[in-house]
């Protein structure tokens, strides 16, 4: 039953994902400063009650009183294809992702994906790549976006971590904007090249903003791991607890 209804959402994202980006590509260009907005985020709550009604996935959300209002980067645990999809609207505000640039050649998602400024990346060209992010996201940063960076660079299963990448800590340095960090469990139920969704409540944290101001990038890595992992270990490591 739990393939069964999997496959059923797979078809509702595929369909959502199609259709939204096919009339958000069209009609983009005529669409009010940040009016593309409303398809990412129109998308993102489509699919979250076609996960809760389909497959019995919902999720949990704590600390939204921790966003600020201005700009800001954003961290997040990379687990599963859920974050992608839920924080969109789950974090308010126009965003632009660091991503890599492959993705913009990805049928009807890469299309629209112009639309939204992302800064995409070449992740074997080193310093190049670093540079770019903190030259397009300072950019993204000044005219009122938020970034959203994955510090660990890929999905990591749960339980598991990677190195954190220094691009993102390095934009928060030079740019002076503060970080958020944003912890969650969704690997539990939505695993890494695994097309069953298993049913139950994926926890959601956003943490303290780390103030950067006169912060080195190797300090701000430090303080949005030490509070991304230890809250990641907190969280149920099971579908059905």
């Amino acid at each position: 039953m739990i393939l069964f209804r999997s496959i059923i959402y797979f078809i509702l994202l595929l369909v959502t994902t199609i259709t939204l980006a096919t009339v958000g590509t069209l009609i983009g260009w005529a669409l009010p400063k940040n009016g593309i907005h409303l398809f990412d985020h129109s998308w993102s709550r489509v699919n979250l009650w076609g996960l809760k009604h389909i497959c019995g996935l919902d999720y949990r959300l704590q600390g939204t009183e921790n966003v600020p209002e201005g700009s800001c980067i954003i961290f997040a645990k990379h687990q599963s294809a859920w974050e992608t999809i839920a924080l969109v609207s789950l974090i308010p505000g126009p965003k632009s992702w660091v991503l890599k640039r492959e993705l913009l050649f990805v049928p009807f998602m890469g299309w629209i994906m112009v639309y939204f400024k992302p800064i995409a990346i070449d992740r074997k060209s080193g310093r190049k790549a670093v540079d770019q992010i903190i030259e397009q996201g300072t950019q993204r940063l000044e005219t009122g976006k938020n970034v959203f960076v994955f510090p660990e660079g890929t999905r990591v299963a749960p339980g598991t971590r990677k190195r954190y990448g220094i691009g993102g800590a390095l934009l928060a340095e030079k740019s002076g904007y503060p970080v958020l960090p944003v912890a969650h469990n969704a690997g539990v139920f939505w695993r890494r090249r695994d097309i069953r969704k298993y049913p139950g409540t994926i926890d959601v944290r956003i943490g303290p903003i780390i103030e950067t101001e006169g912060i080195k990038a190797a300090e701000i890595n430090k303080r949005a791991e030490e509070w991304i992992e230890s809250t990641v270990d907190s969280l149920p490591k099971r579908w059905d607890q």
